[in-house]
């Protein structure tokens, strides 16, 4: 058998999660993008990156290799689904004033066709569909180099006070 060996780097994040309450959603995702604050550490792991940032959308761009295989060869769907909750995720927080978080309650994935790592790079958009105040509706959808839709999603998020700087349980 022949092994291969993939390092994975990542920053603290203590930084970033010192920043997250005294900024608006939109800002601290800018400030993410544009590496004034460091990535989430699963950035790293999954070889995603947040592009583009505005009020209620979000791009993401990830490239798979053959690290991402399932038992069958192609990119396990789980990365799909991690870069789709990523885009669910952070278009709502682009909408949510300082001092306020989110995490994911339900998302529905749709794979539409399978992802190798000859598929890549990745684009992933999300947006939010239904801003709220308790709960907030995003939709998301990955597509390939060759601008095939490859998987789509829909989830609710439930937005809550972030407690005195500690970071939320969950994603």
């Amino acid at each position: 058998m022949t092994s291969r060996e993939k390092t994975i780097t990542w920053h603290d994040v203590d930084e970033a999660l010192a920043a997250m309450p005294t900024l608006a959603g939109l800002e601290y995702l800018q400030k993410m993008a544009s590496g004034e604050l460091p990535a989430a550490p699963i950035a790293a792991h999954m070889e995603m990156d947040l592009i583009d940032v505005q009020h209620g959308l979000v791009t993401f761009t990830c490239q798979p290799d053959d690290s991402h295989y399932n038992p069958i060869g192609m990119v396990h769907g789980g990365l799909v689904c991690t870069v789709l909750d990523s885009a669910l995720g952070c278009a709502t927080h682009s909408t949510l004033p300082a001092g306020m978080g989110y995490t994911s309650i339900e998302i529905k994935v749709n794979y539409l066709r399978p992802v190798t790592a000859d598929s890549g790079p990745l684009r992933c958009t999300g947006r939010v569909i239904k801003p709220g105040r308790r709960v907030a509706f995003a939709e998301a959808e990955v597509v390939d180099a060759a601008g095939k839709v490859v998987a789509t999603a829909s989830g609710s998020l439930l937005v809550f006070p972030l407690n005195a700087g500690a970071p939320p349980a969950g994603g």
